[in-house]
């Protein structure tokens, strides 16, 4: 049985490496996917997710089968190669972590988080305005190597996770970064970084161990990511890209979209520059600015009314370019709403304190990990906390758990952004500790409390109708989306 199940595995790694390594098979087998994707996600009819949510699944989905086509003609590292062949292999004939999910869901009732992002540490190489993290050169802050391995090998064997998303401070000025990545090699990382440590050394050991992909932040083009990060970092950053490209290494992109430069990161320009051209960026994720961290302030969230153009204009790039692009709050529809507290396919946040929030952008936290591990629990501890539990009962009662016609407006799926007066009321009712200084001043700022909810409010009006007439009484036999089919 063993010599059988191993002549399977050798045979889809055959087959997966042919694909990868020629461009007709890789594009035939595109076809192939995209054609069964479509008939399962947009020409049955579906209690669950109205026609228009379906459609943007399918969308993002063709955007991300595309993006790893370029990603592929551009170039990438034997070992790049390697891992993407072991790990689509792998998951195709082990029943090891579906096994573990199956354990999770009869001790707790629903499916495990799909991932976990975690901060080893706050050091950082930039002071960038408005920073998340208030990271700086002066932070000093990190997880210990046992706790930050623990952390990693918890989420395989307790959840069946192969994918984790590491951010900070800076995430290669922790040393210990590459020993975890050889350690895990079966598992995918997605570090969030500034880029400016990339350089060709560092860009070759990236391809060596072949299981990281960078997101490197910008703002925009050089004048806006200086203003934000320093001067001299975008050239910085473009050096970077290069360097990752000449190691076959994929890449994206990670876009701080603020009032200020809403018109710029959504333009055919910043598209054409960073996605068409050399070095090729191969996916990007989007991140309002969200008033948290380093002098929090409103006014340079996106507002409501820049937000809705965002909206409209991302899903352009993903359908008509297909590129993958993914704006964390204007995609609900994609995610089916809120993906923090641990939800199914969502995620939590581990800090390098240890604190563990709901997510990146919620800065309260009920556990710490350290002290988790050292009363005996573990990660399953944290997500069964009160806390996380009545955030993902707000969030199976607002529309993940819902049939189509009981579902709420899942463009604006923000817990804490767009439902501020619910969230502060789980806040005050759970009493989860502020992870920091300017956490615990927000919660005292009264000028802060009424602007972010009327700004949650206020995206409600303006998407109403959207979500109402275009998503739930829009159906398949609607010629509209007949017209949308043939642009397939």
């Amino acid at each position: 049985m063993g010599n059988v199940k191993n002549l399977g595995v050798k045979s889809m790694k055959g087959v997966v490496r042919t694909a990868v390594q020629s461009s007709t098979i890789r594009k035939l087998a595109l076809k192939k996917i995209e054609s069964e994707v479509y008939k399962e996600l947009i020409s049955k009819d579906s209690d669950i997710h109205p026609f228009r949510e379906r459609e943007d699944k399918f969308y993002m989905g063709s955007a991300l089968l595309h993006s790893a086509d370029k990603a592929i003609l551009s170039g990438i590292s034997p070992q790049c190669t390697n891992i993407l062949v072991n790990n689509v292999t792998k998951k195709m004939v082990t029943a090891k972590d579906t096994a573990a999910k199956k354990k999770f869901n009869s001790e707790f009732g629903f499916n495990p988080p799909l991932f976990l992002t975690i901060s080893p540490g706050n050091a950082c190489n930039l002071r960038c305005k408005g920073c998340y993290a208030n990271a700086g050169v002066q932070s000093a802050n990190k997880l210990t190597f046992e706790v930050f391995d623990r952390i990693i090998r918890e989420t395989r064997e307790l959840w069946g996770s192969y994918f984790t998303v590491i951010s900070g401070g800076e995430p290669f000025l922790y040393k210990k970064l590459f020993d975890i990545a050889e350690k895990y090699k079966d598992r995918f990382f997605l570090v969030y970084t500034n880029g400016t440590l990339i350089d060709k050394k560092v860009a070759k050991r990236l391809a060596e161990v072949g299981n990281i992909t960078p997101a490197i932040s910008v703002e925009g083009f050089e004048k806006e990511t200086d203003a934000r990060r320093g001067k001299g970092v975008y050239k910085r950053i473009r050096k970077a890209m290069q360097n990752l490209k000449d190691a076959g290494v994929p890449f994206g992109l990670s876009i701080t979209a603020t009032r200020q430069n809403v018109d710029i990161v959504t333009s055919d320009e910043f598209y054409d520059f960073y996605f068409e051209k050399e070095p090729k960026a191969s996916y990007g994720w989007i991140f309002h600015y969200m008033p948290i961290g380093r002098s929090y302030t409103i006014e340079l969230m996106p507002t409501p009314e820049q937000r809705l153009f965002m909206w409209k204009k991302n899903r352009e790039i993903v359908r008509k370019r297909k590129i993958l692009i993914v704006d964390f709050w204007n995609d609900g529809t994609v995610s089916d709403g809120c993906i923090s507290a641990g939800r199914q396919g969502g995620y939590f946040y581990i800090n390098w304190n240890g604190d563990c929030t709901p997510c990146v952008f919620q800065p309260y936290a009920i556990h710490n990990i350290n002290e988790v591990y050292k009363n005996g629990g573990n990660l399953n501890t944290v997500l069964n906390s009160d806390f996380f539990k009545s955030i993902r009962k707000w969030q199976n009662e607002y529309g993940y758990g819902q049939a189509k016609d009981k579902k709420e407006n899942l463009l604006r799926p923000c817990a804490i952004r767009d439902h501020y007066g619910l969230y502060r009321e789980l806040l005050e009712r759970y009493k989860p500790y502020p992870i920091d200084k300017d956490a615990r001043d927000a919660l005292k700022d009264e000028e802060y409390r009424k602007k972010l909810t009327a700004y949650g409010d206020k995206i409600g009006e303006l998407t109403k109708d959207i979500w109402e007439k275009e998503y739930l009484q829009t159906s398949i036999s609607n010629p509209l989306n007949r017209k949308r089919r043939r642009l397939l």
